[in-house]
């Protein structure tokens, strides 16, 4: 029999749910644990950029409460962004501008907490240039 290989289109959604479903479930315990003056804060979003079939992955810490903060390089502009759509990432104003129609499928995902609101949210976008136009400055990175 020939071994069946696990399709990349199911399977990233997957992973994504059961990182979200691990993030839930730590949650509690990260803010009940006593922290030192050199580790980080919990909470915020993890923020990823990944290409086609997952052939590269990039992702930051972004933290917006009490200022804007984390590994974001424009944390302060996506924490606006972010604002500005009510933590709802469908409705993020972006950078609108022409992209051509080239296939290369990006896929970006946000999973932990935004002003007080669990998120686990991603979205595949046929091109960088569309997920950009739809996004930035929030998945500019």
């Amino acid at each position: 029999m020939r071994p069946t290989v696990p399709d990349v289109r199911t399977a990233a959604p997957i992973a994504l749910a059961a990182a979200a479903a691990l993030l839930v479930a730590l949650a509690p315990s990260a803010l009940a644990a006593p922290r030192g003056p050199s580790e980080p804060r919990p909470g915020g979003l993890f923020l990823s950029v990944s290409g086609a079939e997952n052939t590269w992955i990039r992702g930051v810490k972004l933290h917006c409460r009490p200022k804007p903060e984390g590994t974001h390089p424009q944390a302060k502009a996506a924490c606006a962004a972010l604002d500005q759509a009510h933590g709802e990432f469908d409705e993020l104003a972006g950078a609108p501008r022409a992209c051509s129609a080239e296939h290369d499928p990006v896929t970006v995902s946000a999973t932990g907490t935004h002003r007080g609101r669990i998120t686990a949210w991603h979205k595949t976008f046929a091109n960088s240039c569309e997920m950009h136009a739809a996004t930035d400055p929030v998945f500019d990175f």
